[in-house]
């Protein structure tokens, strides 16, 4: 690097350095200043946020809402969410407000609570849900990728990206569950099937409201890799 880079370099980082004293980073409920080594969520605001506790349940709400839809081995979803939650305004910030690095941390505190549970004992490989390449050109990202990434920090078992998104769906908001189901039918397909086939398999939803978006993937992997032991995760559930 020649003298002209090096001094871009120190100007960036003293610039960011100055950034950080005059703006500092704030946790995204409360708004407080974030102490060091928290990120986008104090410490406190994290903790209370509601948990499920679905994991430790069988045949808990989540999995009865997929009950003879597919195979499964087993689902939960981590937080309760409703629309005026604190985890809807985490979500809205980390999908419509460019804080990818919000659902990463997320997917970090989900995967740091349920890998200490034994929830994620067997999986093998995280298959986030995707976007159509539409959605995520004008997003920039896709939040669940971010998430699983997050469980990828805490847990080690690695992302990949067998599922895709092979047709566009119009919004979900205003539908039914069964226009939800029909919405989402036939979306996704499976590439490289032989690499999950036999597998511990968990595939990752930001939230879960009727489960149609969650079915239509889960359905396209057993189909193709019928062989693959399908777990269900989302960051929230609706209650």
């Amino acid at each position: 690097m020649g003298s002209d880079g090096r001094i871009a370099v120190a100007v960036r980082r003293v610039l960011g350095d100055l950034a950080a004293v005059m703006f500092p980073p704030v946790c995204h409920l409360c708004g407080l200043p974030l102490p060091p080594g928290e990120r986008f969520v104090c410490a406190a605001c994290v903790s209370g946020l509601p948990r499920t506790g679905y994991h430790t349940r069988p045949m808990n709400p989540m999995e009865q809402r997929f009950a003879g839809l597919f195979p499964f081995v087993r689902a939960t979803g981590h937080f309760f969410y409703s629309r005026d939650s604190q985890l809807a305004q985490l979500v809205h910030d980390f999908k419509y407000r460019k804080f990818p690095g919000l659902a990463r941390r997320l997917g970090e505190i989900a995967g740091t609570e349920l890998l200490a549970a034994g929830f994620l004992s067997g999986v093998d490989v995280i298959l986030p849900v995707p976007l159509h390449w539409r959605k995520l050109a004008l997003r920039g990202y896709n939040q669940c990728r971010h998430i699983a990434l997050g469980i990828e920090d805490a847990s080690g078992i690695p992302v990949a990206d067998n599922i895709r998104a092979v047709r566009g769906h119009r919004t979900q908001t205003a539908l039914t569950r069964e226009e939800r189901l029909h919405n989402t039918n036939g979306v996704f397909g499976v590439e490289r099937a032989d690499e999950i086939d036999g597998k511990g398999v968990l595939i990752l939803d930001d939230v879960c409201t009727t489960g149609a978006t969650i079915t239509a993937a889960a359905t396209a992997v057993s189909e193709a890799a019928p062989a693959a032991k399908i777990h269900i995760l989302t960051v929230g559930v609706t209650f």
